[in-house]
């Protein structure tokens, strides 16, 4: 906010006005507040526009229709006079910083936000549609992130202005950049003009940039009509749905309802934790350090570790039934290994097994039962022989008695 110049005005209609929230194509906007306290954002309109009578009968079929906008997500309509000598109007104030000084402060935001912030810009645009409006402006600058949800800000008056953004000093940067192309040739602007700004704006919010770039009004322009947008550093969960909202021509986006319900479903699953949420540049740093559960290349690095720089060797193709891979049909490399298990080791036959390898249980499902666990290498647990652990014990008292007896005979030579 910054302080009232000595140009500004101290009193429009019945508010008072108290500071510069900022200003713009159309004109400046002031935080005012009522006789009851309720605080607004009060747009004065400039001289020029104010002379211009095509603009004033624009303006006010635009006022009337805002007035009929009914949603959460919007900042709500409170007051205008058209025939005033500068026409103003004022709207519910919104406490919050833009999206576009969010993410020019604190960098761009992950998955999640930007799925909840678009799944909720998505639904107000659904009210401003059905009141018969097209924002026509929608821009991270237009939408203020308050403590209850993102609300859009000078909806419905921008397209009587719309020439004025690109040409007169003191226009919004970056605004050609989430024009739609239709609103560049001059063709009819619909509900689908708003959801390729939509896109644009959600790219912003992914990469802190616009998806076409920087440069004058005539390259940005050019780049919205004729070249795609560069969305490296979308997450991964955004960037189809970015893409078809970006789509050059109007029927081929998502209507705003469609983009609800998918920002909706995106949402819900990124604040699970369900899908990965990090910018590209980390998920590519993180792919590289091992998880909990070992890739199969990394299981044979620790198995050849183990082993002195050995492979552990693969035991033959198993028998009755147990030859086939997951899929049914016979392992290529010609040893029979089960989905989601390391390669195990033959095993000797012994007293216990005198069936050999064949006849023990495989690594899998044998007969309804689970297969034993294994450990190491694959090996399974043995337990101790008991005849073994006798005579190592004998050993150990023989060797311990023959070494007391020799040094007490030591000490009476």
């Amino acid at each position: 906010m910054m302080r009232l110049r000595r140009e500004d005005p101290r009193v429009v209609g019945s508010f008072r006005l108290h500071r510069r929230l900022g200003a713009g194509g159309m004109g400046v906007v002031y935080l005012g507040s009522d006789r009851r306290g309720q605080r607004v954002a009060l747009k004065v309109i400039r001289p020029d526009l104010a002379e211009d009578q095509e603009f004033r009968s624009r303006f006010a079929r635009e006022v009337s229709a805002a007035r009929r906008i009914r949603g959460g997500c919007t900042a709500r309509l409170v007051a205008a006079d058209l025939e005033a000598e500068r026409p103003w109007f004022a709207t519910q104030y919104v406490p919050g910083p833009s999206l576009h000084d969010k993410v020019a402060e604190e960098g761009p935001l992950t998955a999640a936000q930007i799925a909840a912030i678009g799944a909720a810009l998505s639904e107000g645009l659904v009210a401003v549609h059905e009141a018969g409006v097209v924002h026509r402006d929608l821009k991270p600058s237009n939408i203020l992130l308050s403590p209850k949800g993102p609300r859009i800000i000078d909806f419905g008056i921008a397209w009587a202005t719309g020439a004025s953004t690109l040409t007169h000093v003191g226009t919004a940067v970056g605004s050609p950049g989430f024009l739609a192309p239709e609103q560049v040739r001059g063709a009819a602007v619909t509900p689908a003009t708003d959801v390729f700004a939509l896109g644009a704006t959600l790219a912003y919010a992914s990469t802190a940039d616009s998806p076409f770039g920087h440069g004058s009004s005539e390259v940005m322009l050019y780049r919205v009509v004729h070249e795609e947008p560069h969305l490296i550093g979308v997450p991964d969960a955004l960037a189809p749905l970015v893409q078809a909202c970006l789509a050059k021509d109007p029927e081929d986006r998502p209507t705003t309802l469609q983009l609800s319900m998918r920002l909706k479903e995106i949402a819900a699953r990124e604040a699970q934790g369900l899908s990965d949420g990090r910018p590209p540049a980390q998920r590519a740093r993180g792919a590289e350090r091992p998880t909990g559960r070992l890739p199969d290349a990394y299981a044979d690095q620790r198995t050849e570790r183990r082993t002195g720089g050995i492979p552990a060797p693969q035991g033959p193709e198993q028998g009755h039934g147990h030859g086939q891979g997951q899929g049914g049909g016979p392992n290529s490399g010609g040893h029979a290994r089960p989905s989601n298990s390391r390669p195990s080791s033959p095993r000797p036959p012994s007293s216990r097994n005198p069936g050999g390898p064949s006849s023990r249980p495989t690594a899998g499902r044998t007969g309804g039962r689970q297969a034993p666990r294994t450990t190491g290498a694959g090996r399974r647990p043995s337990r101790p022989d008991p005849r073994l652990m006798r005579q190592r014990l004998i050993v150990f008292v023989v060797v311990t008695l023959i070494v007391a007896l020799g040094i007490a005979a030591a000490q009476k030579f």
